[in-house]
């Protein structure tokens, strides 16, 4: 399966695997670092630990091998993975999207992905889903959820990451307070987010190699480790271990799985970073570094406990013989500072995904590399997270602490990506529920297992990544609505192309010089806004583009379908749609954005068919004179009015949506708009 093809391809791949793990696999191989000291152990036995190792050793062969690595990597869209990616590939494939202009996309975009799926051989679950707004919006919530979490990880994760890297300085140097400890950490981590301004580019290099350190570095410590002190670990795997943990330690056991559940950390990065890879290569770099190195580590770390049982707070470096203690230490704090990159980079990613897709605020992001479009970086997002980390590392300290509540974030995440990867099944892949059930019953118990052991840690720390996504739900969900109520007005209060050449016809309307694009939410007809602005100006540019940027839920856009011209049969009144997916880099900025639409109306005026060759060239004049004359830019910016008729409800939620959009950055800014190019309408929406 990954050995076949040319020598080439497989050259690549193996060099695409070994850059997977400066990026992908951060989280989850720098595990072994706050696994142990995260569980709640109480004198534990030889036994204790031989049921640990079976269940931590199952863990990553069910979860990481069978579910993610077999399974998951092959649910992607147009190379993308992870929840959203997901949501996406359902609302390509059934018209389950929320938001007007989405579910348009999802009907125009299913016939394009699988031309195959017609009306009478779509999926029963599929159809009844369509049908349902209910299950419509919980299957929204279940992967704006899933986004949450994700950016929950990337608070957390720094912050367990480093400090218990960091905690290894105690070791040696048992004067240093824990509180320096802390405060040293937190240090560390501002470092961190201040540079990450400049981009990961001219640092990148130096990810692989200094995971590589840790990867193969760890499972040598492992080895020595076993082999002196319990050669027999691997007797652990049987399953009778697992059984009689369970009966020997009751609830105890039960609730020690939310410690061992960190042992797979860190796997959702696998899916979610597909897109900057390949599917091979991160299975490539899983199964023959990444899974024999956590294998042999925690086999290591356990044979150590069994014969130093009280030793299990500080289980990792505990392990490392004193000779090589120091550049362990050394390996391990970097491997954490990279380990906390990734997940940055991450939700820099998610947070991008969310505004083009519109279901979050509008947010500055910067693109760090000219070469590589997945390298993003938010300021806003960026500060927010770094005053989150600091906050849980001063506040928390305790790493048990930390542990309950990055152990929450590990599972919701992966609970959510088994239901919605059974969807996908059961609806785009057409698997048999019977078989789709094979799946989705035994992940579901496992991970359903470790939720409710989670779950009785909410009130010791797991409250945390609670509140941060009921916090962030609540925020995309405001954004949503108040969009969905303005795509609403405007589509119920459209202004129509008759009405718009009956206007025109007045008299007291003028065609002023210069050309026009006028941005619109909606394509069928055109902005109540237009109206407002005609009724006020008294004029139209003689050359008017209404431009719509519409964003579809797939990866990527290919640049031939990239910018559509249309003729709305009124002279010097054209429509124009910018279609980008949620991965593509938005790169029309200013003059370059005007020259790329003005081409490709000249392409379709001199394309059309049924005009004479006057009047294509006349046509062409029109349009070179306006550009001459002089561009501008005309956008809406609309507010809600909630007069004393509205509910409660949209009083609140409204309310919260003008707050937001308020605080939020425009959108033509980020198209690289000149100032003084730059036009806004005000107007009130009845609410």
């Amino acid at each position: 399966m990954f050995l076949c093809g040319q020598n080439g391809g497989r050259w690549k791949d193996m060099v695409m695997a070994y850059r997977t793990l400066g990026v992908v696999f951060g989280g989850l191989v720098t595990s072994p670092l706050y696994v142990y000291p995260s569980m709640n152990l109480k004198s534990p036995s030889e036994q204790d630990y031989l049921g640990i190792y079976g269940i931590m050793f199952w863990t990553l062969t069910l979860i990481g091998v069978v579910k993610y690595v077999c399974i998951a990597l092959n649910a992607d869209d147009h190379g993308e993975g992870g929840t959203f990616a997901l949501y996406s590939l359902l609302c390509r494939h059934t018209n389950i999207g929320i938001l007007p202009s989405r579910k348009a996309d999802s009907v125009t975009n299913a016939a394009h992905a699988n031309p195959s799926v017609g009306t009478e051989n779509r999926s029963r679950l599929g159809i009844c889903i369509e049908r349902s707004m209910t299950a419509r919006r919980i299957v929204l919530f279940i992967a704006i959820l899933g986004m949450c979490m994700l950016i929950g990880d990337g608070i957390l994760t720094p912050a367990i990451s480093v400090l218990s890297a960091m905690d290894g300085l105690r070791g040696p140097l048992p004067s240093i307070h824990k509180s320096a400890v802390e405060a040293l950490s937190a240090v560390v981590l501002i470092a961190l987010f201040l540079l990450q301004k400049y981009g990961t580019a001219r640092v990148s290099f130096l990810f692989s190699p200094i995971m590589a350190s840790w990867t193969f570095t760890t499972p040598i410590i492992g080895v020595y480790s076993f082999l002196r002190y319990y050669p027999g670990i691997f007797k652990s795997i049987s399953p009778k271990y697992i059984v009689h943990f369970f009966l020997r330690n009751g609830k105890t056991g039960w609730q020690l799985l939310g410690g061992t559940a960190l042992c797979i950390t860190g796997s959702e990065a696998m899916f979610a970073d597909l897109g900057h890879f390949n599917k091979r290569s991160i299975q490539i770099a899983f199964l023959f570094s990444i899974y024999p190195s956590l294998v042999l580590t925690y086999a290591g770390q356990t044979a150590y406990l069994i014969r130093n049982p009280n030793d299990h707070s500080d289980g990792f470096y505990k392990f490392v013989p004193g000779p090589v203690y120091w550049p362990m230490f050394t390996i391990a704090t970097l491997a954490a500072i990279v380990a906390s990159q990734s997940l940055i980079s991450a939700t820099f990613s998610v947070i991008k995904q969310s505004v083009v897709l519109d279901y979050f605020p509008r947010v500055k992001v910067v693109h760090t590399s000219r070469h590589k479009e997945g390298e993003v970086y938010s300021p806003e997002t960026n500060y927010i997270l770094m005053l989150l980390c600091v906050a849980v590392i001063l506040g928390f300290g305790d790493g048990k602490e930390l542990g309950n509540a990055f152990g929450v974030v590990v599972i919701l995440v992966m609970l959510i990506t088994t239901i919605l990867l059974t969807l996908v099944m059961i609806i785009i892949w057409r698997i048999p529920l019977i078989i789709s059930a094979l799946y989705f019953v035994p992940f579901s118990i496992v991970e359903g297992a470790y939720a409710s052991a989670v779950c009785t840690k909410i009130l010791e720390g797991g409250w945390l990544p609670f509140a941060v996504s009921i916090i962030l739900a609540f925020i995309m969900f405001g954004w949503y609505y108040g969009r969905q109520r303005k795509l609403e007005y405007e589509l119920a209060n459209k202004i129509t192309l008759e009405c718009l050449g009956e206007v025109l016809e007045r008299p007291e309307i003028q065609r002023v010089p210069g050309l026009c694009f006028f941005y619109s939410n909606i394509q069928n007809g055109l902005t109540p806004i237009l109206g407002h602005y005609i009724q006020n100006m008294r004029s139209l540019h003689r050359v008017t583009i209404f431009t719509t940027l519409r964003y579809l839920l797939v990866a990527k856009v290919a640049p031939n379908e990239r910018i559509i011209i249309t003729r709305l049969g009124l002279n010097g009144v054209y429509g124009c749609v910018i279609q980008y997916g949620y991965a593509d880099f938005l790169n029309l900025e200013g003059d370059d954005f005007v020259t790329q639409v003005t081409n490709s109306l000249r392409a379709h005026i001199e394309n059309s068919e049924g005009l004479s060759p006057a009047y294509v060239e006349e046509e062409i004049m029109l349009l070179e004179r306006a550009k001459e004359a002089g561009v501008v830019h005309v956008r809406g910016k609309t507010r809600f009015y909630v007069g004393k008729d509205t509910s409660l409800f949209d009083r609140i939620l409204l309310g919260f949506y003008e707050f937001l959009h308020s605080n939020c950055r425009s959108a033509l800014p980020a198209m690289g708009i000149p100032l003084q190019q730059r036009m806004e309408i005000g107007m009130l929406y009845k609410a």
